[in-house]
């Protein structure tokens, strides 16, 4: 962790100057929306005692193949986890950065490890945003039958929160009747359907495109290094478009040459900044 105090000057002066935002997320950023942290086996098990208690790891439970030999335990975790998204309100920072992305003649665009959808439920168009695991507001067929993925909206399930188990109708595919799930990006996943993500990299291939020549900001909220998506794709991206990477992470906020580091929360790291970017 830098000993010395984080370049906010120089960070808020590169936001202010810039042509366009690139905003990539891990998840640390939705922390300081109240959502839980699955760093390590620890924060798993504390925000789910069940599993702790069962001997079950973040990695054992996020696999497919409960869908077919627990449906009620995937779907109560899963299900759990839906309705919990659903009910988050995303922190100010969400609000920092779409302001400013508005500002921006070359626009801002996200690229996101999480599968929560907080980046569209704080305002952002969905075809800004980049989802790289998949989204737990859409689902697909669990076999799958077809590559076909469709909206949750509708759905509801109800999660029993003292046995972590579904405890209403399961959703199945429209199209052969199978047990649908999550379209989300699993441990050890060879049934995950990738066109939607396919389909949103290819958007943010072209924007970045675009901006050659131009005065770019990257801004990495939340991503560690023990699934490093997130940080490698910030790294590839400064040194292409010779862009000002700043990096908001409380416990890991070390980068390449020329990263400014922000060891602190996303909330009150992008929010002190726009008061000096406003300033």
């Amino acid at each position: 962790m830098p000993k010395t105090e984080p370049p906010w000057e120089k960070a808020a002066q590169a936001i202010k100057h810039a042509d366009a935002l690139f905003l990539t997320a891990g998840a640390g950023m939705g922390v300081d929306s109240g959502l839980p942290d699955f760093r390590g086996d620890a924060g798993f098990w504390h925000a789910y005692p069940l599993f702790r208690e069962q001997g079950l790891s973040f990695m054992e439970v996020a696999q497919p193949h409960w869908f077919r030999r627990d449906p009620e335990l995937a779907w109560g975790f899963y299900g759990q986890r839906l309705n919990l998204y659903r009910q988050t309100t995303p922190h100010a920072g969400f609000d920092v950065l779409r302001r400013w992305a508005a500002d921006k003649l070359g626009g801002a665009h996200v690229f996101t490890a999480n599968v929560d959808g907080q980046f569209q439920r704080a305002g952002f168009a969905q075809e800004t945003v980049c989802e790289v695991h998949g989204s737990i507001h859409h689902l697909q067929c669990s076999v799958p039958c077809s590559p076909m993925i469709w909206s949750a909206e509708d759905f509801q399930i109800a999660v029993d929160e003292k046995t972590l188990r579904a405890i209403s109708p399961l959703p199945v595919c429209p199209r052969c009747g199978s047990l649908a799930r999550p379209n989300v990006l699993m441990f050890n996943d060879g049934s995950w359907q990738d066109t939607r993500t396919a389909e949103q990299e290819e958007r943010l291939d072209i924007w970045l495109e675009s901006l050659r020549g131009a005065s770019v900001v990257i801004i990495e909220c939340g991503a560690g290094t023990a699934i490093a998506t997130v940080r490698i794709l910030s790294d590839s991206i400064a040194r292409q478009l010779h862009a000002t990477l700043i990096r908001i992470n409380p416990r890991e906020p070390e980068g390449l040459p020329g990263t400014l580091s922000f060891p602190i929360g996303a909330a009150a790291a992008l929010t002190r900044l726009d008061t000096l970017v406003r300033g």
